[in-house]
C-alpha cells in the first residue's frame, strides 16, 4: 500500500506534528484497515521522498510536519486514527518551523548547487517562492545562488 506525499502530510498535519515511528504506525493501521499488512519500515521510502521534496519538513531532527509544498489530504480512514494511537496533538511556534525551514532550504541550495545537480535546483527553485509564502522566511540571496548556477 502507498500512500501520495500529500496524504503523509495529512496524517501528519491530523495531530499537528509526528516522530516517524508514528507516522509509520499510522500508515501500518490505515494499511491494515484496507487489508494490507505492512511493517512500519516499508513506509520509510515513501516519508523520506516526502521530506526530500519539501511535503515534510523535520524539526528538531525527530518531529515530522507538514511542509511548504504540501496539501495534506486525509486518506481514507484516516479521522480514526486519533482514536487508534496514542499520540498527542501538538501545536509547533511557526517562529522555530520557519527557522528550521530556512536553514534546511539554504543547506539543500548549497549541496544541490556544489553537485551541479540542475533537477534539484530547478525543484528548489519551485519551492523556494512555496516556502516564503508558507513563512517568514528571505530566500532571495538562496534563489539567485540557485538561477546563477543554473546559467553556468
Amino acid at each position: 500500500m502507498e500512500f501520495t506525499p500529500d496524504e503523509l502530510a495529512g496524517i501528519v498535519d491530523l495531530f499537528g506534528a509526528l516522530d516517524r515511528s508514528a507516522l509509520q504506525r499510522a500508515c501500518v493501521e490505515l494499511a491494515y484497515k484496507r487489508g494490507a499488512d505492512r511493517e512500519p519500515a516499508g513506509f520509510d521510502d515513501a516519508i523520506d521522498a516526502a521530506v526530500a521534496d519539501y511535503h515534510l519538513l523535520v524539526l528538531d531532527d525527530e518531529l515530522l510536519v507538514p511542509g511548504p509544498i504540501a496539501f495534506p489530504e486525509l486518506p481514507e480512514g484516516a479521522t480514526d486514527l486519533p482514536h487508534i494511537l496514542d499520540v498527542e496533538s501538538r501545536t509547533i511556534d511557526r517562529d522555530r518551523l520557519a527557522g528550521a525551514a530556512q536553514r534546511r532550504f539554504r543547506a539543500d541550495a548549497a549541496a544541490a548547487v556544489e553537485a551541479g545537480d540542475r533537477e534539484r535546483i530547478e525543484h528548489l527553485l519551485d519551492v523556494s517562492y512555496e516556502l516564503e509564502v508558507w513563512a517568514p522566511v528571505e530566500l532571495a540571496q538562496a534563489r539567485r545562488r540557485l538561477d546563477d548556477a543554473l546559467g553556468e
